[in-house]
Parts: structure tokens; C-alpha cells; sequence
């Protein structure tokens, strides 16, 4: 089998060539080595590579697969990890500067269960600095590159983990979810990515940038392999607050193509100014096909959607400025050479570690936090955020599954952005609100533009609904055909 037919499986895929020896699992992580040599110097999706070490843990895993110890789902399959979780022995730079010697003394939990499954890490993707961003052009290791045309963004923050998937470099990738992370990268890049409901994955080892939005979900080729992922990353956690234990996580049941008497909610709210024509006509034509299919499709009014953005960038900042008070030159990460006396030295060292992104949100989240403005702007966002729960609270009484665009525009050319960075905040206006009311949520393909580039539908379900997601993505995904960009030597798209 060629090294070319070996990248073109599917993670699930994979593992099933592997169990039947049909392919070797050292065979499978050189395919993906090969290919991130080919092109990773045009599309920048690693700040990390460990070949030797995956080719060593290759050996190991096929041991232990031909012993008959490693039979799971993804057993000898090779991953990418976004560069915020940390992996013990490994570098975890978050993409900056004030991280970039950063070898951690443990592992996050949801790598920790890839690796029980016969994970094989290929390194850590690119990202932009602290996942503050919607570009990956934040990062302090240079701009990630969309594989589809690279003269545009990949998305953010985890576009290094969707390029990624997207070229080839690797079968799926784990990336974080903070206001959209997973969901806007993986619709500019032309794959699949799932944001869990919060607190079913565990966020221990996750560096944490707004610790009551982050998740942690998977990045894949298409929505059977997402489905897999998240059953394997998902467990309770003691060593997280906030993880929660669940008994339906055999989220694989939900792949079966049957829509019918699904009911489905367009918000009308989502398809206004701002949104691109060719991303809406795409949207509503998969509306149609699972309609077609069966589904009840209804418009309706969501309402408080304006107010997610102000909202969230309040509290995301807030959270942000007291998380990454920890990085201050001290213990660990970048520390400035020359000062005098220890408040030059954090000073110096925070100003010198942190990029101009990350010092903006720093500097707003400690503005909402000071005295005199608390009560104005924190405590008055985390009202709105109570609000714009009960606003899904009541569409979830009538509706199975709300559908979307997710993000208003098809990927931005690189540089466009970063001048304007309100522009960049309004760009997370459809994928924001999961993330303030804690839902899960998947972006999967659905069309390109005219330009070329690919175009996300996004579905959103209730807290612990992502079978619905899951089951109305997987028969949506039936029928079309699924092939990779043009950098991954795959010339057709989406038909």
C-alpha cells in the first residue's frame, strides 16, 4: 500500500487497516512524517515535531496491538496535540514567547487517555498565543497557513490542529474550544470539529485561558472519527472541578443516517447583515437536504445574540488577565536578563514574554476586574450570559438541534485581520453563545465559495445532547463526497 493510500484514510479507518495488518502502525506514522516534511514549511501547522520519539512509540504500540492489549478504536493511530495541553517531557509553548522553554512534569488527562488507547503523538500544533485569537497568525512561531489556499488564515485559535488534518500531517488532531477554537478553524479548513458539552472532557493539563468556556474536543476528517475521538477523551476527573460524570458517552451509536421528525431551528438572528451570501446559500441548502431527509426545519427568533460578543469578551478577558497572572518570570517559562529588583523583573519579563494580542485582553480583563467597573461590565456579562442560556433554554424546549453558519465569512487572506482586530472578535459571533452556555456544538463541510474555499455548517444541540449533533452531521455528511485539499495532492472538494 502506498504511503499516499495510507494518508487518505480516516483515523477510524486507519485503525482498522492496523488491526488487519494490513497496515503497521511505524508504516502509518512515517506516511504523516513524510507528508509534514512535503509541505510544513508552507503551512506552518506544528511548533513541535518528535519524530523520533512518535516512530519509537509506533514500535511500542504495535507490540502491544499484535499481544492483543491495544484494541481500541484508534489503537496505532497518529494524532497532533494543540500546543495548550501539556504533554510531560515534551515543549508546551502556548505559542508564545514566555513559554517557549516550557517542558512540563505531566500530562493532560484527555492525552493521557489517547495515549491509554494506543495513541501515537506526532508533536504539538500551532496556535495563536494563549488561544486568544481567530487566525493562528497571534502565535509567536509564525503564521499558520490554510492548506487550501495559503494565502489565507487557517482559522483560530486551533488552526495549526485543523491545517493540519486539512494537509495531511495528521489523521486528527486535539484541539481547545473557548469561543468557537475548534468549530471556526475547522469550517475555514474544510474538516470536522466537535466542541463537547462543558465539562464532559477533562481540562486538567489544559493551560487554561477562560476556565468556565475552555474545552477540550477533537479535530477530524469527517464526523464518524470526531464521534470516536470524543468517547475516548471523555471521562470524569477529580483532578478537575469541573468535569462531570456521565453515563452516555458511547457517542458512536449516534451514527446512523435518520433525520426524520428531528426537529431543527434556523435562528433567524444568524442569517442577517453581516453574513456572507455564498456562506448563507450554502448553509441553507444543507438545511434543505435534511429536511429532505426527513427533519422538521423551522426559522425562529433566538434574540440576544448582539450581546454575545460584548459578553464574552468581558468575561473571557477577565478570566484570561487573573489565569495568566501565574506567568510572571518566576518559576518557570521566560524570564527578562537584564533587571533590578523582582517588580523590574516581572514587569520586564510579562511586557517582553506576551504578545501584543494577549496584552490587549490582559489589560481589558484587569480593567473590567478593578474597582468601580466590576459591577459595571463583569458582573452585568455574566448576567447577559445567564440570559442567553435561558434564550437556548427555551429554543431547546421545541427544538432537537439548531443549525447555522459558523463563522459569517468564508477564511480571511492573512494580515487582514490583525489590522483590525474588532473585526476579528465579530467574526466568532455564531460559535460564541455555545461556549457561554456551556453547549456542544460540530462544524462540518458543506460547500466551498467561489474563491475555492471551504464553507461550515455548524449544529448545535442541549447540554449532553451531542448524539443529536452527531446523528443529524452524520446523515448530512451521507451525502456528500469527501475529499482533502489540493495541498494534500487530493484535487477535488466537496461535490
Amino acid at each position: 500500500m502506498s504511503m499516499e493510500e495510507i494518508r487518505g484514510f480516516t483515523a477510524v479507518q486507519l485503525a482498522e487497516q492496523i488491526k488487519r495488518k494490513e497496515v503497521g502502525v511505524v508504516e502509518a506514522t512515517q506516511a504523516v512524517l513524510e507528508q509534514i516534511k512535503r509541505v510544513e514549511k508552507e503551512v506552518n501547522s506544528y511548533v513541535t515535531i518528535t519524530e523520533e520519539e512518535a516512530l519509537e512509540s509506533a514500535k511500542i504500540v504495535q507490540e502491544k496491538i499484535d499481544k492483543g492489549e491495544l484494541t481500541g478504536a484508534l489503537a496505532g493511530v497518529p494524532v497532533a496535540i494543540k500546543d495548550n495541553m501539556c504533554t510531560a517531557g515534551m515543549l508546551t509553548t502556548c505559542s508564545s514567547k514566555i513559554l517557549a522553554n516550557f517542558v512540563p512534569t505531566y500530562t493532560a488527562q484527555a492525552v493521557l487517555n489517547l495515549e491509554k488507547e494506543g495513541a501515537v503523538i506526532l508533536g504539538k500544533t500551532n496556535m495563536d498565543e494563549f488561544a486568544m485569537g481567530s487566525t493562528t497568525e497571534t502565535s509567536a512561531f509564525g503564521v499558520t497557513r490554510n492548506p487550501w489556499n495559503l494565502d489565507y488564515v487557517p482559522g483560530g485559535s486551533s488552526g495549526g490542529s485543523c491545517a493540519a488534518v486539512a494537509a495531511q500531517e495528521a489523521f486528527y488532531a486535539l484541539g481547545s474550544d473557548t469561543g468557537g477554537s475548534i468549530r471556526q478553524p475547522s469550517a475555514f479548513c474544510g474538516v470536522t470539529g466537535l466542541k463537547p458539552t462543558y465539562g464532559t472532557v477533562s481540562r486538567y493539563g489544559l493551560i487554561a485561558y477562560g476556565s468556565s468556556l475552555d474545552q477540550i474536543g477533537p479535530v477530524a476528517k469527517d464526523v464518524t472519527d470526531c464521534a470516536t475521538i470524543l468517547e475516548v477523551i471523555t471521562s470524569y476527573d477529580k483532578k478537575d472541578s469541573t468535569s462531570i460524570k456521565r453515563e452516555d458517552t458511547n457517542f458512536t451509536t449516534a451514527l446512523k443516517e435518520d433525520v426524520k421528525q428531528l426537529r431543527i431551528g434556523i435562528p433567524r438572528d444568524y442569517f442577517g447583515k453581516g453574513l456572507d451570501a455564498e456562506v448563507k446559500e450554502a448553509v441553507l441548502a444543507a438545511a434543505k437536504v435534511l429536511e429532505e431527509k426527513g427533519a422538521i426545519v423551522e426559522e425562529f427568533d433566538l434574540s440576544l445574540v448582539e450581546y454575545a460578543i460584548p459578553a464574552y469578551y468581558v468575561i473571557a478577558c477577565a478570566e484570561a488577565s487573573s489565569n495568566l497572572a501565574r506567568f510572571d518570570g518566576v518559576k518557570y517559562g521566560y524570564r527578562t536578563k537584564d533587571y533590578e529588583g523582582l517588580h523590574v523583573m516581572y514587569k520586564k519579563s510579562r511586557s517582553e514574554g506576551f504578545g501584543v494580542e494577549v496584552k490587549r485582553r490582559i489589560m481589558l480583563g484587569s480593567f473590567v476586574l478593578s474597582s468601580g467597573y466590576y459591577d459595571a461590565y463583569y458582573l452585568k456579562a455574566l448576567r447577559t450570559k445567564a440570559l442567553i442560556k435561558q434564550a437556548f433554554d427555551k429554543a431547546f424546549k421545541k427544538y432537537d438541534v439548531i443549525l447555522g453558519p459558523a463563522a459569517p465569512t468564508t477564511a480571511p487572506k492573512i494580515g487582514n485581520s490583525l489590522n483590525d482586530p474588532l473585526k476579528m472578535y465579530l467574526g466568532d459571533i455564531y460559535t460564541i453563545s455555545v461556549n457561554l452556555a456551556g453547549l456542544p456544538g460540530i462544524t462540518l463541510p458543506c460547500g466551498l465559495d467561489s474563491k475555492g474555499l471551504p464553507i461550515g455548517l455548524q449544529l448545535i444541540a442541549d447540554c449532553f445532547q451531542e448524539k443529536k449533533i452527531i446523528q443529524a452531521a452524520y446523515t448530512f455528511e451521507q451525502t456528500r463526497k469527501w475529499k482533502l485539499c489540493p495541498l494534500a495532492k487530493r484535487q477535488e472538494a466537496y461535490l
